[in-house]
């Protein structure tokens, strides 16, 4: 997995062209597609070894992997520690690399979309129950609006942790 600082700056001049104020935004997480299977397993298990797994879940028909960073990556809008590595959609080739970046924004989604509206949101993931999301497109880059860190969905959708059971 290469290391995401072309990706981030790229997305964040595109960013900077809308009018967004990158200080308005908190940094959620990065997405790295894999192109197969066999590179999604072998990517699992590296990333496995020193970062901290929150989740493995079906999602849309293909496994996505959430990891929170031992080292977060930097970005001139803040850092971001926790990576989704996502395996292939089936019949959808995806040439590898990082796909797209998330950020925390605050209030209501359609209130942040219509407090900019002279940027043509994908408004198709608004109204999600669950991660509900505006999204926009910048050619190959993605970048991606949330109000609620994946890291507490996925920990809410994992339920409570038990602790151990202390012996007597």
């Amino acid at each position: 997995m290469n290391d995401p600082g072309r990706f981030l700056d790229l997305l964040l001049d595109h960013l900077d062209g809308t009018g967004l104020d990158l200080d308005d935004l908190r940094p959620d997480h990065l997405c790295y597609r894999t192109e197969n299977h066999q590179r999604y397993h072998q990517l699992r298990d590296e990333l496995g070894a020193s970062n901290t797994l929150l989740g493995e879940h079906l999602i849309n028909g293909r496994l996505i992997a959430t990891y929170r960073m031992a080292q977060a990556f930097p970005s001139r809008a803040g850092a971001f520690h926790v990576v989704e590595l996502a395996a292939p959609k089936a019949g959808k080739p995806y040439k590898e690399g990082w796909e797209h970046a998330e950020f925390i924004v605050t209030g209501d989604l359609h209130t942040f979309a219509a407090r900019h509206g002279r940027i043509a949101w994908d408004m198709t993931g608004a109204g999600k129950a669950q991660g509900a999301e505006l999204r926009l497109y910048f050619g190959g880059l993605g970048v991606k609006f949330r109000r609620i860190p994946l890291a507490e969905v996925i920990a809410a959708e994992n339920g409570p942790q038990q602790a151990p059971s202390a012996k007597t």
